[in-house]
């Protein structure tokens, strides 16, 4: 992936990006106060509590997603600006956040019931994010063409977040998801539900560059 110079960014787009920005860090810190609240609520340090929060990949993606927002805004010229400039980058960040709705939407909305400021950051986190990012990189994504093997650059992604919630599973002894929680499901099935994710977060990937080509 070459870093290509930063285009000129208009007043108004600037603000649209800010405005959104605002709105995916305000949905990330929540979440980090209700988790440490809960934390301190069952008698556990702020480092677990962090541990936990830092656990999820709703989380990790929303993060993403405020990156790429606001270091392209704040430090245009510097390296990071530039590579969450880039447009593969900024497609594939709009390919995981979609992932992380969808999957939400799918697999896991009927295990729980969030309530109050929890509620609020659960649709602000799962829902809103994902579909206003994916809006706005429809609309504002620069015309560099996308190319079919794009995706699977992305799948490094997903791929690293899976090795890493295996390998802090043990640790901690917690597993975020139930679908590849080791302890109750096994290796042998919590690979097959890795895999299984990852061909799903493919294919919607080949989605979105096949989109992007037919309006190119």
């Amino acid at each position: 992936m070459t870093v290509t110079k930063p285009e000129p960014v208009s007043q108004g787009k600037a603000r649209l990006t800010s405005a959104i920005a605002l709105l995916v860090w305000f949905g990330v810190v929540l979440q980090l106060v209700l988790s440490l609240q809960l934390a301190a609520a069952n008698g556990k340090s702020i480092g677990q509590g962090l541990i936990v929060y830092f656990g999820f990949f709703t989380v990790l993606t929303n993060i993403l997603v405020s990156l790429t927002l606001t270091w392209p805004l704040a430090a245009p010229h510097s390296r990071l600006g530039q590579f969450f400039a880039h447009a593969s980058v900024r497609a594939g960040v709009a390919a995981n956040i979609l992932f992380v709705g969808i999957a939400y939407h799918l697999l896991l909305r009927h295990i729980w019931q969030p309530q109050g400021w929890q509620w609020l950051a659960d649709m602000l986190l799962h829902y809103a994010t994902p579909a206003i990012y994916s809006l706005y990189w429809g609309l504002t994504r620069p015309k560099t063409p996308l190319s079919w093997t794009d995706p699977l650059l992305w799948c490094l992604y997903p791929a690293a977040y899976f090795a890493y919630a295996l390998a802090r599973g043990p640790l901690v002894n917690n597993y975020p998801y139930p679908f590849i929680d080791v302890t109750t499901l096994g290796y042998g099935q919590t690979l097959l539900n890795a895999l299984a994710m990852m061909v799903a977060f493919y294919l919607l990937s080949l989605m979105l560059v096949a989109a992007t080509k037919l309006r190119n």
